[in-house]
């Protein structure tokens, strides 16, 4: 009996180190082909996303979504949560799928989009000649897609060579993600790597993006009778304008960093001498001292002041990180350009403008986790009656993906 049992142990071992060893020996090419083969199916599921309305809190959309998307990761063979993406409508979801390896990795992307109720009724998933067309086809309705049907890929690869994959779908990401970058942080300090599926505009990935903060100068005056005594009040609209006269050159061009005065709020009457006027800017950085720096020059600068007896604040919202340049990132940058031209393609790291999820994930000086964004499908028009995506890069983004996973495993 001893000797049967340890001989079928031995068989058992011997297929499924034969099946690991195919997966991770499988051909590039091969591999491309496959992914050609999954194509259709992603189309599918694209489709079926798209022509749900999930505008950032519209709850009806969005757990809809939840409840297919959860059944979908249940069915590759993950276990799945969901927890309220408070102060945000919808549900964070965390499927977990364990493999046989060592290395763990964290794929994520939104599935939210920008668009109002009705939309997706008006302009349906619709395909036209290269292009697929909808609301949030791209951004980033076919980066949830690239996620499941990679993860298809390995599955029919067999490959479990992987220590844990974790995917996480989140509810708000085009409102700040104020429900989800708590969750974002903690689960990418606990994996290897970090792929985003944000959609890049050419076949690229993305090894920096730009932080997010929010900037305010808030004036308060005296309110008076601007007809019969304006002298006696202080004006804080013109305040104002004097204050965002001197605070306009609070940039930097040589570190990248942007600040763009977006707003303006002053008075109630054309008549009354207004005793309040708020404005708003956009700030944007990759230099992680941006925000100390241009915080403090914006106090210090705020308080010479035009009229007297008005009081003048300036402050700041925090909002995305930026992903910083790092070796972690440009080493998968690096690797994922050596794969691509294994199908006889080329692909470049870039950085990008706007602000992503990836720089909650992104953890400033470590080593871990190293983080890669733009993972998704090549699409353009976002947030536009024109968004579309690329068919012929869907086949080669989902090669990317899978080859990335199987190859950092073996490491």
């Amino acid at each position: 009996m001893f000797v049967r049992s340890t001989a079928l142990a031995a068989a058992v071992a011997a297929t499924l180190l034969c099946s690991s060893t195919f997966a991770v020996q499988v051909p590039p090419k091969q591999l491309l082909k496959n992914a050609e083969a999954e194509q259709k199916a992603y189309l599918a599921t694209v489709e079926q996303l798209v022509d749900i309305d999930t505008g950032t809190g519209q709850a009806p959309g969005l757990k809809t979504v939840r409840e297919m998307l959860v059944k979908r990761l249940e069915a590759l063979g993950a276990t799945v949560q969901t927890t309220p993406a408070s102060p945000s409508t919808g549900d964070n979801i965390v499927g977990t799928i364990k493999g046989n390896g060592s290395k763990s990795f964290l794929l994520m992307i939104h599935y939210d989009t920008v668009f109002g109720p009705g939309t997706a009724a008006k302009r349906p998933f619709k395909v036209e000649g290269e292009r697929a067309f909808g609301p949030g086809v791209a951004d980033a309705k076919g980066g949830v897609a690239m996620v499941l049907h990679s993860l298809k890929l390995l599955q029919d690869q067999k490959f479990k060579d992987f220590g844990t994959i974790t995917v996480l779908f989140n509810p708000d990401e085009e409102m700040g993600s104020a429900g989800s970058k708590k969750t974002i942080a903690e689960l990418a300090r606990k994996h290897d790597y970090v792929f985003s599926y944000e959609p890049p505009d050419t076949d690229a990935v993305t090894v920096a993006t730009n932080g997010i903060n929010g900037v305010f100068v808030e004036v308060k005056g005296k309110s008076s009778h601007a007809g019969s005594a304006p002298e006696a009040g202080r004006n804080a609209a013109m305040e104002l304008a004097h204050q965002l006269v001197q605070l306009k050159d609070l940039g930097d061009k040589a570190k990248g960093t942007t600040v763009n005065w977006t707003m303006i709020n002053a008075g109630t009457k054309r008549n009354i001498i207004p005793d309040s006027a708020v404005a708003e800017g956009d700030m944007r950085y990759s230099d992680l001292g941006e925000s100390d720096r241009v915080l403090g020059d914006g106090q210090r600068i705020a308080q010479s002041k035009m009229i007297d007896g008005t009081q003048v604040t300036f402050r700041m919202d925090k909002g995305r990180p930026p992903l910083v340049k790092n070796p972690a990132t440009e080493d998968l940058a690096k690797l994922a350009k050596t794969l691509y031209g294994e199908i006889g393609r080329n692909i470049e790291p870039i950085a990008m403008r706007f602000g992503t999820d990836a720089g909650y994930a992104y953890v400033p000086d470590s080593q871990k986790p190293a983080v890669l964004e733009t993972m998704g499908v090549v699409g353009a028009g976002l947030h536009s009656e024109d968004e579309y995506i690329d068919l012929s890069s869907i086949a080669p983004r989902l090669y990317l993906t899978t080859a990335m996973i199987m190859q950092l495993s073996g490491k």
